[in-house]
């Protein structure tokens, strides 16, 4: 009676468990589990769709770009056309307004989606309002930030690391530093050129002194090199204290940087009797004069292919940049070119999304093959580096990647506004008479007198 008992308890309960299993799978249980796997489908959807996808239908964007060295000829060959090729409905047209015209003035009257920036206006457009922060963007557009040089986008992210980690921008290109030199001089004046091997300063400096003269009524400067602001990158040095803003030259470091410029400037020749002594990119470019100089790639490379296309050459080459004895193996700061959106735009998503476009390996590979060094870790893109704009055709572009380039310095907020203190105090070394320690001193108490009124205008970081 009791095995009885057992068994009719068991037979109950797989009778229950097959109602069970029957009730749920009449045809009204399954729609309605249907219908709820479709609406997780369609939520996942609309989550991802919610924005309309690049190429969706015809739409321009604009494009304004702020600091950085950027012509006509890399916008078209680097962002226009690319886009266009890959998406036949988008058209990127860039905002040019006059030279006198500021960047302040230009957001004001205009929108335009894609900003291009460096650390030249970086902080100054901050002030504006006029970038979006990028993080949301970032995640809804999957774009992989891991790509990015790190020496790149940590400076991105030092710009805000003390306010609230906003993402401003997206590294566009690796400003590098590089030798450049006309080996005409050269041959003119029986030097050597150099090569691949990473010069001293004092080997630079001597070099200079023996392209440094007189032929034929022809003043010849032996060197160019951004003065103090160019020779500081060597060592990544500030200008002002990232805590307090007041002038950061009073420091071992920027000693040997105005001591080094005081040495060029005293290279017999070099300053001229009518006080000529800033020699530049025109001078080397279109006049030629100078033998050698140490500058950006962008500063020269998009200029130089654009005065080819004006039917103006000359025999010029690259070497590495050089740098101070115990910093050989390293070369100066690489400058962040970058792309931002307008928090204004009415085209946030689609422009982000060109942004993105222009850093995939593809867009990457174009910028590298015409001059540029690619933001992102791909070291197959750099051995294709300039093979496709012909004004380095035939140049020894693999000096370019000699030396490490340094990350680019904390650019303080009131950084901008007091570097014209380092050209007066350049301008003193030279033709002022000033000793270095004397132009140090003088220089440090007009950034802290500047310091105290942008406090009042800026406010503190």
């Amino acid at each position: 009676m009791k095995k009885l008992t057992i068994g009719v308890v068991i037979l109950m309960l797989f009778a229950l468990l097959g109602a069970c299993a029957s009730k749920d799978n009449t045809p009204a249980n399954k729609a309605e589990s249907k219908a709820n796997k479709q609406q997780e489908t369609n939520t996942a959807v609309a989550e991802e769709a919610d924005f309309k996808k690049l190429g969706d239908e015809p739409i321009t964007l604009t494009l304004f770009s702020t600091s950085g060295t950027f012509p006509d000829v890399e916008f078209n060959t680097l962002i226009a056309d690319p886009i266009k090729k890959k998406y036949p409905n988008v058209t990127i047209e860039r905002i040019t307004p006059a030279a006198t015209t500021t960047n302040e003035e230009v957001l004001s009257t205009h929108v335009p989606d894609i900003i291009y920036s460096s650390s030249s206006s970086h902080q100054r457009i901050i002030r504006t309002g006029a970038y979006e922060d990028l993080r949301e963007l970032i995640k809804r557009h999957h774009f992989d930030e891991s790509r990015i040089k790190p020496i790149l986008y940590d400076y991105i992210k030092d710009i805000t690391k003390d306010k609230g980690g906003e993402i401003y921008a997206i590294p566009f290109n690796s400003n590098q530093h590089i030798l450049y030199y006309n080996k005409d001089i050269f041959d003119k004046f029986g030097v050597p050129y150099p090569t691949e091997k990473q010069l001293t300063w004092d080997e630079v400096l001597d070099i200079s002194a023996k392209l440094t003269r007189t032929e034929n009524g022809v003043q010849y400067i032996g060197l160019s090199v951004d003065n103090l602001t160019g020779l500081a990158k060597g060592l990544g040095l500030p200008y002002v204290d990232h805590d307090t803003g007041n002038a950061a030259l009073d420091t071992p470091d920027w000693l040997r940087v105005f001591e080094l410029n005081k040495r060029i400037f005293e290279i017999p020749g070099y300053v001229t009797p009518d006080h000529t002594w800033n020699w530049g990119r025109d001078q080397f470019m279109k006049d030629q004069i100078i033998g050698m100089r140490v500058t950006w790639l962008a500063n020269m490379i998009g200029p130089l292919e654009e005065l080819r296309q004006q039917g103006v050459e000359f025999n010029w080459d690259f070497a590495p940049a050089p740098n101070f004895s115990d910093q050989l193996g390293k070369t100066r700061e690489a400058q962040i070119h970058s792309l931002s959106v307008n928090s204004q735009s009415k085209h946030k998503d689609e422009a982000f999304q060109v942004i993105a476009e222009i850093l995939s390996d593809e867009g990457q590979r174009i910028l590298s093959r015409n001059g540029r060094v690619p933001a992102v870790i791909n070291p197959e893109l750099e051995k294709e580096y300039g093979l496709d704009i012909p004004v380095l055709q035939g140049k020894t572009v693999q000096n370019v990647f000699i030396g490490e380039p340094l990350q680019e310095h904390y650019v303080h907020p009131y950084e901008l506004e007091i570097t014209t203190r380092l050209t007066e105090a350049a301008e003193d070394l030279a033709i002022n008479g000033l000793d270095v320690n004397s132009a140090i001193r003088k220089a440090t108490e007009a950034i802290n007198k500047d310091v105290e009124t942008l406090r009042t205008t800026i406010g503190d970081k």
